[in-house]
């Protein structure tokens, strides 16, 4: 299964919404901290938009080789 432009970079956006995180936990920084998490779930979101996206592009093109493989057996 192929990826697509949201699931990278929603993806992408969740690592870089965690190190910010982290990296606010560690100085002690809560704001920080909270863009992190904000950026993480950001991140999670577009990714599963990205993952429903490849899913719904799949189920068309199965239904597409259904409908073509009735009309050739018709």
């Amino acid at each position: 299964m192929s990826t697509n432009k949201d699931q990278v970079k929603g993806r992408i956006q969740e690592a870089k919404g965690k190190v910010k995180e982290v990296a606010g936990k560690l100085v002690g920084n809560k704001s920080l901290e909270a863009k992190g998490k904000v950026e993480k779930t950001l991140g999670k979101a577009r990714a599963k938009f990205g993952d429903v996206k490849q899913q719904v592009k799949v189920a068309q093109k199965k239904a597409a080789k259904k409908k073509v493989a009735k009309k050739k057996a018709a």
